[in-house]
């Protein structure tokens, strides 16, 4: 009997991240595949949802998020980014940011929409566009200077694109962005009248480089769609608590699908993260510290081993060419390291559409704890000998 899956979404029946953290437990590896952090979020934040549990805060909030939340957010777009959202119509409270990706695809995207995304992609992406039936158009980035051709990406507008589908800092590069670069897909946007879904829930974790949002260029706030997580901003992955910012008609777009997805988001997280939100920005910046000198170490060890390591500029994640250890293809090579090394890491092809572009290219997570990186490093030392 053949597969009751729709065929669209059988290329996505298992995620890379399942395999490899199923890989990780079976051979007692360290897990720097799956870019979730080993430790708790602040003290303040977790008995902030202790406290709205105990409050009573348990049943169904409102479908769009509970009025401090979607305050509390509009101000941090407006602190950070001088970027002004009416919480009762331009925020939306979603259930992580990959429910808010996928209502946003969902609620304005029709069947053969073209939608540009950059490649290699975050793996929802994918999953997401072909949910709603578009028709994904790709555009590379280069390695290792982590650059795209203005005139191909250019090419890749057409009278049938709906939407840019932007992540910065980039999930798996590790890039961020520049102005000049946001200012090639705004023109071209704006030029073929397109949306821009921006994934930034990597914003505040960027090393020495500046964080630009698209929406704050000329003409672009009244197009984009901006993703925000409290998961990556707060070290609390599990809490599955994001939200959309934007002009209201297309906060409107992604609301609506957002109801028949999970209605709503939990009540006490959602409590949680508001009051998360106002402690002020020396809880970000301590993160942003620890996860950069956590970084450092990790590239100085993937460089003991002997991979050629690209510094991350932001994100949860480091990039490291396998080439020089003689690996022809990094995908058996990783699913082979978990038994071999001890380690786990996720190979950057499977995120591209063309399997050989970037094929040597392995990413390593390092939001974990400083004793836990320099074990992997060690494994991944004496395995390459």
């Amino acid at each position: 009997m053949s597969s009751p899956l729709v065929d669209r979404m059988e290329p996505h029946a298992e995620t890379i991240f399942a395999t490899m953290s199923a890989l990780a437990l079976e051979h007692d590896a360290v897990n720097l595949g799956q870019g979730f952090p080993d430790t708790d979020g602040p003290e303040a934040v977790l008995e902030a949802a202790r406290a709205a549990i105990t409050a009573g805060h348990n049943q169904y909030p409102p479908t769009i998020g509970i009025p401090t939340l979607r305050e509390a957010v509009a101000a941090h777009q407006a602190r950070h980014h001088s970027l002004r959202h009416d919480p009762a119509t331009e925020v939306l409270i979603t259930s992580g940011a990959t429910e808010a990706i996928a209502a946003s695809l969902l609620g304005l995207v029709s069947p053969g929409d073209e939608v540009v995304t950059f490649e290699p992609y975050y793996d929802s992406y994918a999953a997401g566009i072909d949910l709603a039936g578009g028709v994904r158009r790709t555009v590379p980035l280069s390695y290792p200077d982590l650059t795209f051709d203005p005139e191909q990406l250019a090419a890749t507008f057409s009278e049938r694109t709906r939407l840019v589908l932007l992540n910065s800092p980039h999930n798996p590069l590790g890039k961020v962005f520049t102005r000049a670069e946001l200012e090639v897909v705004a023109d071209l946007a704006r030029r073929h009248d397109a949306w821009v879904i921006s994934d930034e829930v990597y914003e505040h974790m960027t090393f020495d480089v500046l964080h630009v949002p698209i929406a704050t260029l000329p003409g672009m706030a009244e197009r984009t769609l901006t993703i925000g997580s409290a998961g990556k901003f707060f070290s609390v992955t599990g809490w599955k608590v994001g939200w959309v910012t934007g002009p209201a008609p297309l906060v409107r777009a992604a609301r609506v699908v957002k109801q028949y997805l999970t209605f709503t988001t939990a009540s006490p997280l959602q409590h949680a993260v508001a009051h998360a939100l106002d402690l002020g920005p020396q809880v970000l910046t301590d993160l942003t510290d620890s996860l950069q000198e956590r970084r450092d170490l990790l590239v100085a060890g993937l460089a003991d081993a002997g991979l050629d390591v690209r510094p991350s500029d932001g994100t949860y994640f480091v990039v490291a060419d396998a080439a020089p250890l003689g690996v022809p293809d990094a995908l058996p090579w990783c699913l082979d390291l978990p038994a071999a090394a001890g380690v786990a890491a996720v190979p950057v092809s499977v995120f591209c559409d063309d399997p050989q572009r970037m094929s040597t290219l392995v990413r390593f997570a390092f939001c974990k704890q400083v004793p836990v990186i320099e074990e992997a490093c060690r494994r991944l030392a004496a395995f390459t000998g």
